[in-house]
């Protein structure tokens, strides 16, 4: 009897039992994992989840490339060792990793607007209250 997740890899071995179709489903893979990564490259200065997208392509490349494997898991490995090392600080160094971090977003929010101005999708009332702030206006 196939378990269940021998029946789901079904169709990939199927592509891969041929030459050319193997060919074309690996290219396919890179243009996608390419594309993922690219959006995810753009979305990285933006508030959001552009490092998330990032590793999505990543990890879409790692379902055929044995490097893009090896590098997703290194990249796994950096993130749970931060992870780690943060859990086992004191509550004033995650504070400080917090405050850090949140003034590294808001000077990335600062440069976007005061690069392409305010969006006009905020209300009037802090559209104007973005403007006073100096660089933006």
């Amino acid at each position: 009897m196939i378990s269940a997740k021998e029946d789901r890899f079904a169709w990939r071995r199927k592509i891969k039992s041929n030459p050319t179709t193997r060919v074309i489903y690996r290219v396919v893979v890179a243009l996608v994992g390419l594309a993922i990564v690219a959006v995810g490259i753009a979305a990285i200065p933006l508030p959001g989840p552009g490092w998330l997208i990032v590793f999505l392509g990543l990890g879409v490349w790692a379902s055929e490339f044995d490097w893009a494997a090896r590098l997703l898991e290194w990249v796994k490995g950096k993130v749970s060792a931060w992870t780690k090392w943060l859990g086992h600080q004191a509550w004033w160094v995650k504070g400080l990793v917090g405050i850090g971090t949140l003034l590294l977003l808001l000077a990335i929010v600062w440069a976007m607007f005061a690069l392409s101005g305010v969006p006009g999708f905020f209300p009037d009332s802090i559209e104007d209250r973005l403007k006073d702030v100096p660089g933006i206006g």
